[in-house]
């Protein structure tokens, strides 16, 4: 484990060869799971400003959803996370002509008409971060089965799970503590 400031990080992050995979896994962390993503308090204001510049990205099915219920719901636990369509996809997400998931917020970004990239929580993914009691944060490695085919990717091309997440650490916690941690992985 690597301690930097607050941040309790995994080993596991530096270790790891991960290298997302979207021909295989056709973007299934935007459709399965038991909960949207975890969406932060001014996530939740941008998108509620910026809805109407995202709903051409998104499905019928999607801007339903949040016509209905909003930008936002909440997991078991009472966190903020993305609305989902039917207990199914996450609200955001669109479809390419193969059958792959991708994120309307960040198309919608990418075309300029929202300065939200896509939620943190999705931009860090397949990182976690949790809240310890003591006020530390624990950055750790999520594993998911359906994440397979971006760990053979990651292997086949020696691709480590800190640079595949190096854009999204830097925007969580800034450049200089990207370059500390990386500086602590070399030892």
């Amino acid at each position: 484990m690597i301690v930097i400031d607050n941040k309790i990080i995994s080993d596991e992050i530096g270790e790891v060869c991960f290298a997302c995979d979207l021909r295989n896994c056709k973007g299934a962390c935007c459709v399965d799971g038991d909960a949207g993503a975890p969406l932060e308090e001014e996530e939740i204001a941008m998108l509620e400003d910026d809805i109407d510049y995202i709903k051409p990205y998104m499905t019928r099915a999607g801007i339903r959803e949040v016509e209905l219920n909003g930008v936002f719901d909440y997991d078991a636990e009472g966190k903020f996370v993305t609305p989902l369509v039917e207990g199914d996809e996450c609200a955001f997400v669109d479809f390419d002509e193969e059958g792959i998931a991708f994120c309307a917020i960040e198309t919608a970004y990418l075309d300029g008409k929202t300065e939200l990239a896509k939620p943190l929580s999705c931009h860090l993914y397949p990182i976690r971060i949790s809240k310890l009691k003591n006020g530390d944060e624990a950055v750790n490695y999520h594993k998911w089965y359906i994440c397979k085919p971006a760990l053979k990717r990651g292997k086949s091309e020696k691709f480590k799970l800190s640079h595949f997440v190096k854009a999204a650490l830097i925007r969580k916690y800034g450049k200089d503590w990207y370059e500390r941690f990386l500086k602590a992985l070399a030892g």
